[in-house]
Parts: C-alpha cells; sequence; structure tokens
C-alpha cells in the first residue's frame, strides 16, 4: 500500500473509556503507591537498606507518600466522570458472580464472563486496595505520632502494617502483571480510548 493510499484508509474507531481525570488520578495513585513499595522495600530488605544508607530519608519519603496515598482520589471526587466510575466499581451484579465463579472453575470462554465497564475481577481489586490504603494509613500515623497511642496499640499496628504491605506488595504485582498482558487495557489508561473490538470482546455488557 502506498503512503497516499495510506492516507486515505479511515482510522479504526476507538471508544472513550477514561477521561483525564481518570487517568491523572490512576497514574498519581500509582506513582505514591510506587514510592511507598520501593521504601518500604528500601527500609526492611536488609541488602538495599545497606544500599540507600539515609535511613531517616527514606522513612520520610515513605511518610510523605503514604499519607499523599488519600489525595488524588479526594480531588478526583470533583469530577462527574470520576464518581461514576466509583459508582460502577462498587456496584456488583449477577454478571459480577458469573464472572467469579467461571475464574475460579478456570472457565476461560469469554461467554462465561460477562463484564460491564469494568469485570468482577477488578471491582473486587478496587475494594481491596482501598480499604488496605486505608488500614495502612491508620497503622502508620499510630506507628508516626507515637505519643498519641498506648505502646501496644502501636505493636499491634507494626505487626498489621508489616504485614499488609508485604501482602499489597504481592497484589499489586499481579496487578501489573495482568495488565502487561492486556496492552489494549493500558492503551486506555494511557491514551482514554480502546478499540471497539476490544470492548465488546471483554466488557460485552458496557453501554458505551
Amino acid at each position: 500500500m502506498t503512503p497516499r493510499a495510506e492516507a486515505r484508509t479511515p482510522p479504526v474507531a476507538g471508544v472513550r473509556r477514561f477521561g483525564p481525570v481518570q487517568r491523572w488520578v490512576h497514574r498519581t495513585t500509582a506513582a505514591l503507591m510506587g514510592v511507598c513499595v520501593v521504601t518500604a522495600a528500601f527500609l526492611y530488605v536488609p541488602e538495599l537498606a545497606e544500599l540507600a544508607g539515609r535511613r531517616e530519608l527514606v522513612v520520610r519519603v515513605h511518610e510523605w507518600a503514604g499519607l499523599a496515598l488519600p489525595l488524588p482520589v479526594l480531588a478526583g471526587l470533583f469530577s462527574r466522570g470520576f464518581r461514576a466510575d466509583l459508582g460502577r466499581l462498587n456496584r456488583f451484579g449477577p454478571h459480577d458472580r458469573l464472572w467469579l465463579r467461571a475464574v475460579l472453575r478456570r472457565d476461560k470462554r469469554r461467554s462465561a464472563r460477562p463484564a460491564a465497564k469494568f469485570n468482577a475481577g477488578q471491582k473486587v481489586y478496587a475494594a481491596w486496595i482501598a480499604g488496605a490504603t486505608l488500614v495502612m494509613l491508620g497503622t502508620g500515623l499510630m506507628m508516626w505520632f507515637t505519643h498519641l497511642t498506648p505502646i501496644r496499640w502501636r505493636t499491634g499496628a507494626t505487626f498489621v502494617h508489616d504485614w499488609l504491605a508485604l501482602t499489597v506488595g504481592v497484589v499489586l504485582a499481579g496487578h501489573i502483571g495482568m495488565a502487561l498482558g492486556d496492552p489494549e487495557a493500558r492503551r486506555g489508561l494511557r491514551t482514554g480510548t480502546v478499540s471497539r473490538e476490544w470492548a465488546d470482546r471483554e466488557h460485552p455488557l458496557w453501554r458505551y
């Protein structure tokens, strides 16, 4: 095909999946979460701690990144589109139960995994990571402001914070792995649009 013929070829129609606010919230939250995970690794893995050296600085970066973690979502609440997506993530229907049942049975048929704009796995992940973030924030504040709570509370907070941090790291690794396996989903978060074919195949109940 000649360059002139290529220029006459109409572009493939895309479907708008995310607006600029949703993409900004996701990117900013991902960056802050990444800072928290990396700094936590440098604080708790001895080999990495030796490389970093300046432990006090790493602690401060970790604390302030964790404190800022909820801010992008709170700022996004001013957007009607973002609030609509939060409502979709928070709403489970009969098709979501079918999706989860198919995953548990390892049924890979598309017809067995119906999904609207967000599938049940994305809804479960969003709910879990939101709850984990709040718990991490609360336990982190108890560890930071030591004069506000008795020592037995701080001991329990440290235990919960450390083990939940490890769990968050594992879940995030799975989340990133899933994203790496779906370039069209990454395109939706990068550009805001996805192909109509992908939307119809992966999210057949989505009325875009």
